[in-house]
C-alpha cells in the first residue's frame, strides 16, 4: 500500500479544522500516541467504527479517510488522519463539505475522537 504524505488544506471557510494549518482559526492539536504506529492505526479504526453515521472510505498504511454525517441536517464532513511514526502524532483534518458555518462541529468532533482514542489506548 502506498503511503499518503499530507492532508488536504483547509479553505478560507470556517467549517474546517486541521492540525497542520498555520491559520489560528483552523488549527487544532494533533493526536499524540505512544507505542507502535500499527497500534495507533488499529485504535483509531476502532474509534471511527464505533461512531454513529461514520463510514471509513479510504485506508492506507499510515492514512485513514472517513465521512461523518450529522444527526440533524445530515450534512457530511470529511475526516482525514495521517499517522507519523517518527513524531508519534496523528495529524487530523475535519471539514464540512458545505460552505456554511459549522458552529464548532468539526472541532468538537475531533476532540471527541481524541478522547475516545485516549480511552482505548
Amino acid at each position: 500500500m502506498p503511503n499518503k504524505n499530507s492532508l488536504e488544506n483547509c479553505t478560507s471557510s470556517v467549517n474546517c479544522v486541521s492540525s497542520v494549518s498555520d491559520n489560528q482559526k483552523h488549527n487544532i492539536a494533533p493526536i499524540s500516541y505512544n507505542g507502535s504506529s500499527e497500534h495507533a492505526y488499529e485504535t483509531l479504526l476502532k474509534v471511527l467504527n464505533s461512531m454513529k453515521n461514520t463510514d471509513i472510505t479510504e485506508m492506507e498504511k499510515n492514512y485513514i479517510r472517513a465521512e461523518c454525517k450529522s444527526n440533524w441536517l445530515k450534512l457530511t464532513a470529511e475526516l482525514e488522519f495521517l499517522i507519523d511514526e517518527q513524531t508519534k502524532i496523528i495529524d487530523v483534518r475535519s471539514a464540512s463539505r458545505k460552505g456554511v458555518p459549522d458552529f464548532g462541529a468539526n472541532r468538537k468532533r475531533v476532540e471527541r475522537i481524541r478522547q475516545k482514542f485516549i480511552q482505548k489506548v
